[in-house]
């Protein structure tokens, strides 16, 4: 943990929470608003879903299979509706809603900061900027699996900006010291009355990262300066079958395709928009045929150059979050880790050299 942000934490007010009282406090939640937290998909799998029952939220897991972004900037979307007799449109309504999003990983809200960033660069996005709004987190603490790496890309355990609670787990115990984080934070805290304050200052719990980068987050950028032409990329081609799983599944991904589609009367018709990921063979693909980046290994150097080196040479953030989702679901058990750490082997190799 840094010194800085110990400093932050034992200055905020902190409370005690068990299991009961978590329960109560999301059925709180709920009678306030609309509340999105984890919940079982299947066996072994997680989905961030609008809450029905509180006994049905998981605070207890290693990483959810879609993003939080799919709430705000949806799989699919439509953009509008027209009429072609009337040469007229109509754009789809979109409106702020108040909503909790309760027991969120700290890398996921990275992620949407990350969105926020690409979103209100140039023209600004509306339907997400309007999503986005009137929006808070309730953050909880997360137990590194063999996948997860956000230590490696600068987001430490600790890293709590942008929440208003933070619930931290006490041992292997279902209880929590809650940390209060911003004024909308205490207003909730106040309002639920049901939990007293602690007075001895805890810090964050520290967790040990698995899987590791090997250099520090902030000399990634110059390693991609000098692997573009590496032949890991021929080496990752190799096992990648370009099925796209990993765009699709990035928190920081939000490539779209944008489609008009005429109904059967071919009068009237929609603008509809869809996630896109640059590792489908179609992304670049251009009138008369033409593929920019036909080859996977072309592929998989545009998407992690994206990750590495491209925007974050203008926002000054890696645009990775260590979630460890590309690795964790490809059917290639291609791990993101290993490609970083083989281009760092290849970089060191050439400094050696010159």
């Amino acid at each position: 943990m840094n010194d800085v942000t110990n400093s932050k934490l034992k200055k905020l007010k902190q409370y005690a929470f068990d299991k009961d009282s978590t329960l109560k406090f999301i059925e709180f939640l709920m009678q306030k608003t609309e509340v999105i937290a984890p919940q079982n998909k299947g066996q072994a799998s997680y989905s961030y879903e609008i809450v029905k029952d509180a006994k049905d939220v998981v605070l207890d897991y290693p990483r959810t299979i879609q993003p939080l972004k799919k709430f705000f900037l949806p799989p699919v979307e439509d953009l509008l509706a027209f009429d072609l007799n009337a040469n007229t449109y109509q754009e789809e309504k979109i409106e702020a809603k108040d909503k909790i999003f309760f027991g969120i990983h700290n890398y996921e809200l990275e992620g949407i900061k990350r969105l926020d960033y690409s979103f209100k660069k140039g023209n600004p996005e509306s339907n997400y900027l309007t999503r986005r709004e009137k929006s808070m987190f309730i953050g909880i603490s997360y137990e590194p699996d063999s996948y997860h790496f956000s230590e490696s890309v600068g987001i430490p355990a600790d890293k709590i900006d942008g929440f208003c609670l933070f619930f931290d787990k006490i041992s292997n115990k279902s209880d929590y010291m809650v940390f209060v984080v911003d004024e909308n934070g205490q207003k909730l805290i106040d309002s639920f009355g049901k939990v007293n304050e602690v007075k001895s200052k805890a810090e964050i719990t520290a967790k040990k990262f698995q899987n590791k980068v090997k250099l520090h987050y902030n000399r990634i950028p110059q390693v991609f300066d000098h692997v573009y032409k590496s032949k890991v990329w021929d080496k990752v081609a190799e096992r990648c079958v370009g099925c796209g799983t990993c765009n699709l599944l990035c928190a920081t991904c939000y490539c779209f395709d944008v489609r008009d589609e005429i109904e059967i009367n071919a009068k009237d018709g929609k603008r509809t928009r869809f996630w896109d990921g640059c590792m489908l063979n179609t992304f670049a693909e251009v009138a008369g045929g033409e593929n920019f980046r036909e080859k996977l290994n072309q592929r998989t150097r545009h998407r992690l150059y994206r990750k590495f080196k491209y925007i974050t040479d203008h926002s000054g953030e890696l645009h990775c979050i260590g979630c460890g989702r590309c690795s964790k679901y490809c059917p290639a058990d291609i791990s993101i880790v290993e490609i970083i750490n083989s281009l760092i082997d290849d970089y060191t190799t050439q400094q050696k050299k010159n």
